[in-house]
């Protein structure tokens, strides 16, 4: 497959690998705020390339205009990383993907064929939300739920680097009602979090939203964000969990209750399953064991079901959100404050007493010890993230964004009827295609 003349991410890891201390355990490169990057990495195992590569001419623009409607701030980003990411990642051949609300990007940190890592984005309003695995992905955006797809097939290459390209097909309209965490049912139903009407709703082919479970705390579907219900726990291909900042019923309510209010509820039985939490995020049900994100503490951990209490594993420096697990470790996304501050929570007690600045970043956490193992850190535009998930199977994709230059000329089909082999796409290099995408801020 062919993406324009040149492969816009040679530059930055050219850059990158000429930038790189010698001296320093971790390495690091100054990029354009976002801008997609790749940076050298210590020695690790390395998958064997792919068998071949595509012959179906198609084009993307790698790059894509963030949406970002906060003040303007810093415009460049630094990237640092732990010697090994690269390796942890190979070895396991996976990516991860996450998502900055604040820069409006759906990010893909992959491991390359030249054993550097990859850092690839598209540019999304309000980037939530992200499930997916290496044929598809969901993202929840600022007002719609989107449907990805990966047009690679399988033993191809785009770029002659790029296992996955993962662009947008179906654009689901639900409107701004502060979408968060999705999940995808046994049945195949996209589900997902509407925080600003306080419930768990299903896409409907002539409404916004369906609603399909409330906590029995709320006493009716209205757009006043109550409780701030934010986070979704899948289980056995349904939803099971939901965490909340608190109880409240009326209007913007849960902005009291940060200190000691959360609560995780069972959606299917509406019992509080865990209380006294400071903002919690993410729950997740991992090897039978229900976790979730203390972010008003800076802390991951388990639930205690016989007392209903959180049990801290690790502490992390910044204000968590996303959690995913792979091979006996959590990862983790990191933002720093806004306006500078934590407004009082224990987590900025917490990081005083550490002498410690937050961070905005990906942690892989160790759950043996709680040890942080691998990481990466941006230091710079972007200031926040939120979800994160494991691709498994995924080496090095690529993403194609709706506000890039390309993509309303980039065009796959299906074969016809009894035609063995894919036809060429109608795509062409276009002078924008020829080019590097133009670096932007984040």
């Amino acid at each position: 497959m062919f993406f324009g003349k040149k492969d816009s991410h040679s530059d930055v890891m050219e850059k990158a690998t000429r930038s790189q201390k010698k001296d320093a355990k971790t390495e690091r490169s100054s990029v354009a705020s976002a801008t997609n990057k790749s940076a050298t990495q210590s020695p690790a195992q390395t998958p064997p390339p792919a068998a071949s590569t595509a012959t179906q001419p198609v084009q993307a623009n790698h790059s894509s205009p963030p949406q970002n409607t906060q003040k303007p701030g810093p415009q460049t980003t630094d990237i640092s990383f732990s010697g090994n990411l690269y390796g942890f990642l190979a070895s396991r051949h996976i990516s991860l993907a996450f998502t900055s609300y604040q820069t409006g990007n759906l990010y893909i940190l992959g491991h390359g064929l030249d054993q550097k890592l990859s850092l690839h984005q598209a540019g999304y309003a309000q980037a939530m939300g992200v499930v997916g695995n290496g044929a598809r992905l969901y993202l929840a955006s600022l007002n719609q739920i989107i449907r990805l797809e990966n047009v690679i097939g399988p033993n191809q290459l785009a770029n002659e680097k790029h296992d996955k390209v993962y662009v947008p097909r179906n654009f689901q309209t639900v409107g701004a009602v502060d979408l968060h965490e999705i999940g995808i049912k046994k049945d195949g139903k996209v589900v997902f979090i509407n925080t600003k009407y306080s419930c768990l709703c299903e896409l409907s082919l002539k409404h916004s939203f369906r609603p399909i479970w409330k906590p029995a705390f709320i006493s009716q579907l209205a757009p006043e964000d109550r409780c701030h219900l934010n986070g979704l726990a899948m289980a056995n291909g349904e939803p099971r969990y939901a965490s909340a900042v608190c109880r409240s019923d009326i209007v913007d309510g849960w902005r009291d209750r940060r200190h000691d209010g959360g609560v995780i509820i069972d959606i299917q039985s509406n019992e509080i399953v865990a209380e006294g939490l400071s903002m919690p995020h993410s729950p997740r049900v991992h090897e039978g064991q229900l976790w979730v994100v203390n972010s008003g503490t800076g802390e991951i951990g388990w639930i205690d079901r016989k007392t209903r209490r959180f049990q801290p594993v690790a502490f992390c420096p910044g204000f968590i959100r996303g959690l995913a697990f792979v091979d006996g470790h959590a990862i983790v996304t990191l933002s720093r404050p806004r306006y500078k501050r934590f407004d009082g929570l224990k987590l900025a007690e917490t990081m005083e007493e550490k002498d410690a600045d937050p961070w905005c970043g990906v942690q892989v956490i160790s759950l043996s010890d709680g040890s942080v193992a691998h990481w990466i850190r941006f230091d710079g535009a972007i200031q926040e993230l939120f979800d994160v998930c494991v691709l498994h199977g995924v080496r090095d994709a690529l993403t194609v964004g709706p506000h890039s230059a390309e993509f309303n000329n980039f065009i796959t089909f299906e074969s016809l009827p009894g035609q063995k082999t894919a036809p060429e796409t109608g795509a062409k290099p276009t002078p924008q295609g020829k080019t590097a995408p133009k670096k932007s801020a984040g």
